[in-house]
This record gives structure tokens, C-alpha cells and sequence, in this order.
């Protein structure tokens, strides 16, 4: 158990700096806290993590928009599909 400065248990985060991306820290629980604790429990990144990682999380976040996208369009496409079937069966059975 690691104890913060203020004397409160301290909790596990994640860093997503670029010098840090996906690095775990013990920092104080208190949201907004002046404590200041910090420590450490994975080693630094080598260079070459810190240079790919924080490309590669671009990329997904590229990717899921443009999912995200794709999926509102089928959607839209979907909603398309189906009233037009309803339009068209309104009409045939109204010149029926």
C-alpha cells in the first residue's frame, strides 16, 4: 500500500503524455488535489516506444472516428431502405 503525501491510500492511473503513453503512477485519490504525489511503478519508455506509441494511438482514434462515421451512415442508409419499402407499399396497395 503506498500513502500519498496528504496520508490518503494512493491509486494506480495511466499516463497518456507523449513522453509517457500508457505508463502506470501511484498519484493522490483526491480529485484537484495540491498534494503533488507522484510515483512511478513502470520504468521509463525507451525512445522508440515514446517515438511509435503515441502514432499508433492516433491511428486508432482515426480509425474509430471513421467507424464511427460509417456506422452513422449505415444508419441513415438503413432508415432510407426501409421507408422507401414502406412508401412503395403504401402506394401499391392504395392503386390496388
Amino acid at each position: 500500500m503506498v500513502l500519498c503525501f496528504c496520508g490518503r491510500v494512493a491509486i494506480v492511473r495511466t499516463a497518456w503524455t507523449s513522453l509517457n503513453p500508457g505508463r502506470r503512477f501511484h498519484a493522490c485519490p483526491k480529485q484537484g488535489s495540491r498534494c503533488g504525489f507522484l510515483g512511478w511503478i513502470d520504468p521509463p519508455m525507451c525512445a522508440r516506444s515514446v517515438e511509435v506509441i503515441p502514432g499508433l494511438l492516433r491511428n486508432i482514434n482515426r480509425h474509430e472516428i471513421a467507424n464511427s462515421n460509417l456506422m452513422e451512415e449505415a444508419t441513415k442508409w438503413k432508415k432510407y431502405f426501409i421507408d422507401s419499402w414502406v412508401l412503395f407499399l403504401v402506394v401499391w396497395l392504395v392503386s390496388s
